[in-house]
């Protein structure tokens, strides 16, 4: 077997690896933030997503380094550095802002739920805005994904009380920032490269974040538990850096509509992490709500898959 026909097999094996250690680290955030906030109020969104972005951010620095050395990019133009700035903006700062202010008022399990509508709300804003076609499929797995997270709502809602609408509205508002950030990164990505335009948007993240809380606090908050920093600094790195790179990294060797069906496990896995870890549970009408959220992901993504092969 030649070198190159080893990478060929190899090639699916471990982009499904990056992806399900991706979805699994992503999985951890919530679970995270919300033992964090088990320190009491003082413990604020804003405050813990700066630690987070603030200890992110040297690894992202970086990686810009080591990629703008290791190859001949272009420079990047006025143009590139205003849309990595709103890019990053909208899809990495606001997106995780409402992400950590809604996590205050619902469970993890119900905030991934609703972040896994962000492929449908791609969908929908992309036929309001830029007259792009719905298919009888795509109408079929936003039917079905809207269902479950109704009767995900409808009982949590029953269980928790009026902060779930508050809290519900605030992660929606997470994943259409995310959607949007989507819609405006194609070209982009096309043009500076995935693993570049990852670490550009995401510094300049974790830049807007670390002023948004200059603004907001008058002083380094120093004398918060030491638990605290650390459960920041697993945050950054487990939940955020690691699983940056590697999801970019197995898109590319699964491309990314196979991607997002392997993905679509992180759900589950928040599930399971809150029942072990924060003990939450689900009733079984949540579980089918949240089986029907998947299933929706599944059919949009399949079918993405599908069309793509056949195009090949």
């Amino acid at each position: 077997m030649n070198r190159e026909t080893f990478n060929t097999e190899q090639r699916p094996l471990l982009g499904l690896m990056f992806v399900l250690i991706a979805a699994f680290s992503f999985s951890t955030k919530a679970i995270i933030i919300k033992i964090a906030y088990g320190y009491g109020a003082h413990i604020t969104p804003l405050m813990l997503m700066a630690l987070r972005m603030l200890m992110s951010l040297p690894f992202f620095i970086a990686a810009i380094i080591i990629l703008e050395r290791r190859n001949s990019y272009p420079p990047l133009s006025v143009s590139d550095i205003r849309h990595l700035i709103g890019l990053g903006v909208i899809g990495f700062y606001l997106a995780a802002y409402f992400d950590f202010l809604g996590l205050h008022y619902i469970s993890a399990s119900m905030e991934r739920l609703i972040l896994l509508l962000y492929p449908k709300l791609v969908v929908l804003l992309s036929a309001i805005f830029l007259g792009r076609s719905i298919s009888h499929r795509e109408v079929l797995s936003l039917v079905v994904s809207y269902l479950g997270i109704i009767i995900v709502f409808y009982e949590e809602f029953t269980l928790a009380g009026a902060d779930v609408l508050l809290g519900s509205a605030l992660i929606l508002a997470s994943a259409t920032a995310f959607a949007i950030y989507l819609i405006g990164s194609g070209k982009m990505v096309v043009r500076l490269g995935a693993m570049r335009f990852t670490a550009y948007a995401m510094t300049i993240a974790c830049i807007a974040t670390l002023i948004h809380f200059g603004i907001e606090y008058d002083e380094v908050v120093m004398d918060l538990p030491i638990d605290i920093y650390g459960l920041a600094l697993l945050m950054a790195i487990v939940s955020t850096v690691i699983p940056t790179f590697l999801m970019n990294a197995g898109i590319h060797h699964l491309g990314a509509s196979t991607a997002s069906i392997i993905s679509a496990l992180g759900p589950v896995m928040t599930i399971f992490h809150a029942y072990l870890l924060l003990d939450e549970k689900l009733t079984p009408i949540q579980f089918l709500g949240a089986g029907l959220v998947m299933i929706g992901v599944f059919i949009v993504s399949a079918h993405k898959k599908k069309r793509v092969k056949h195009n090949a």
